[in-house]
């Protein structure tokens, strides 16, 4: 006999990129994850996140833009912070009236978490695991006067 599903919901695929010789349990591992690699930190690299309030990195930006003496900013977003990037971007576009330009780049990073073993009684080792993110580089600038 077939299993009812409800229409439109897909089948549930494990998710993670371990071989498929590797059996994991989840509950007996936590999962750890790693900061991702950053770029060069310059004086007028953001890096955006979801923990920071959305108005104190709009004002830094701005601050940067203005006060800086910063012609040009490059605003990072990385994963779940890609549209809070783009947002910033735009606003930090409308409140200039058109004066600053836009331009985009997205990559994709890999990052790589730990699973330490709960127990360490057991014979369970702690392994890694790599993952693909996708990421976005802003950069905000004044064009050159012509």
């Amino acid at each position: 006999m077939s299993e009812a599903r409800s229409p439109g919901v897909p089948p549930v695929m494990p998710t993670d990129t371990l071989s498929p010789a590797v059996e994991m349990d989840p509950v007996e591992y936590t999962l750890r994850k790693r900061l991702p690699r950053k770029l060069p930190k310059r004086r007028n690299d953001v890096y955006v996140n979801m923990k920071t309030d959305f108005k104190a990195q709009l004002a830094r930006c701005q601050k940067l833009l203005d006060g800086g003496g910063h012609r040009e900013i490059c605003v990072h977003g990385l994963g779940l912070a890609i549209n809070r990037a783009i947002n910033i971007a735009l606003q930090l576009q409308a409140s200039s009236q058109g004066a600053l330009q836009l331009a985009a780049n997205t990559s994709t990073v890999e990052l790589v978490d730990d699973l330490e073993p709960d127990d360490p009684d057991e014979t369970g080792e702690p392994m890694t695991r790599t993952r693909n993110n996708s990421a976005i580089h802003i950069k905000v600038f004044y064009p050159d006067p012509q």
